[in-house]
């Protein structure tokens, strides 16, 4: 599975722990129920830490210690399920965590243009997307009606 970080492909520092496993040395992605358990720990390490979230797993659980995270994982469990979406934007602009934020899990091509809009910048592609096709997909989309977390300017500020 390729990683795109900023539009680029990239290499994965990150190691996925399972909530019973041994914690490797590194940076490490755990999910919300363990970071929860082993919170105090895990920020002790002086490594990156980062959380997986479900689609039903707000971000608010991570307030207070969203800047002491270098990653948040929201993951899609189907294409159709948008709460990552809302999740992207409210961990921006509510909790303004400045970390990488990462889709992972079912999302289609025709999303990922209103993915970078909300927040995202990093994402575990799908087998059915190539680093390629994801250049192509962030192309798309080259004016904007509505303002969002990308800053983009929209239509309307264009007109002046």
């Amino acid at each position: 599975m390729a990683l795109i970080k900023n539009g680029a492909v990239a290499d994965d520092p990150y190691t996925d722990v399972a909530d019973d496993a041994v914690l490797p040395d590194g940076p490490v992605i755990v999910s919300l129920q363990r970071f929860r358990v082993d919170r105090d720990g895990l920020l002790a390490r002086n490594t990156p830490v980062g959380v997986r979230l479900a689609p039903d797993q707000s971000p608010e659980a991570l307030a207070g210690d969203q800047g002491r995270l270098a990653l948040v994982v929201l993951e899609f469990a189907k294409f159709r399920d948008g709460r990552p979406f809302s999740w992207a934007r409210l961990l921006r602009t509510r909790l303004t965590f400045a970390g990488e934020i990462r889709a992972s899990g079912d999302f289609l091509y025709d999303q990922i243009a209103f993915l970078v809009r909300v927040g995202f910048d990093a994402f575990a592609l799908p087998p059915a997307i190539t680093p390629k096709l994801f250049q192509r997909a962030l192309g798309e989309m080259t004016n904007v009606y509505q303002p969002s977390a990308d800053g983009k300017t929209t239509i309307r500020q264009l007109r002046g």
